[in-house]
């Protein structure tokens, strides 16, 4: 599954369930507090020991949760589950930038620079403090600790520039950390690749 699909689809349904819950909730307590007022019922209904209320009240929320955790689940499999042909770019985190290696040893700093419609494994770590490694486009959020290694993806699937942030504050420059993701055709990206800096 494309992660940002997966991560949208997610969003999307948690988000309407909890407003038809929402809505739905809202409705039955405003009835229930018009229809079942003290001037009209005095005398209060003891609904303990009711199976079918209980069983209602049980099933009901426990299918609703594990619906959002198996959608949940698919966008996260989705998230770590990377094609085999994706190109594989190194990305070092320091204060307060961003470094990129790609398969040739060409380094770029604050530019990462991606071929149209390929898939994209990025091998993530930080050299110094703890930094956050995030693509808003591309639902991409990866914390970078410094000796440990990670790793996300992402498709390619759109010609053009978009940001890339530090969202873990890594020290007085954090807001400064930025850099841009550049996806353009193969072949310009291949010429682009040859190139010396």
């Amino acid at each position: 599954m494309d992660p940002v699909k997966g991560i949208d689809l997610a969003f999307w349904y948690i988000l309407g369930i909890s407003v038809i819950l929402l809505f739905g909730i809202t409705i039955v307590m405003i009835v229930f507090a018009i229809k079942y007022r003290r001037s009209k019922h005095p005398d209060p209904v003891d609904i303990r020991d009711n199976l079918n209320l209980e069983v209602v009240w049980t099933v009901i929320p426990t299918i609703i949760a594990l619906t959002m955790f198996w959608v949940g689940w698919k966008s996260y499999i989705g998230l770590r589950d990377i094609p085999e042909d994706a190109i594989e770019i190194e990305v070092g985190g320091q204060m307060y930038s961003w470094i990129f290696i790609y398969p040739n040893d060409k380094e770029t700093e604050n530019e990462l620079v991606v071929p149209f419609g390929k898939a994209i494994k990025l091998n993530i770590e930080s050299w110094d403090v703890l930094h956050s490694f995030y693509i808003p486009s591309y639902r991409v959020k990866v914390d970078a600790v410094r000796g440990m290694k990670t790793y996300a993806w992402f498709n390619a699937d759109r010609i053009g520039e978009f940001d890339i942030l530090c969202t873990e504050y890594c020290g007085v420059d954090h807001a400064y950390m930025l850099a841009k993701l550049r996806i353009i055709p193969e072949t310009e990206y291949l010429e682009w690749l040859e190139q010396e800096e």
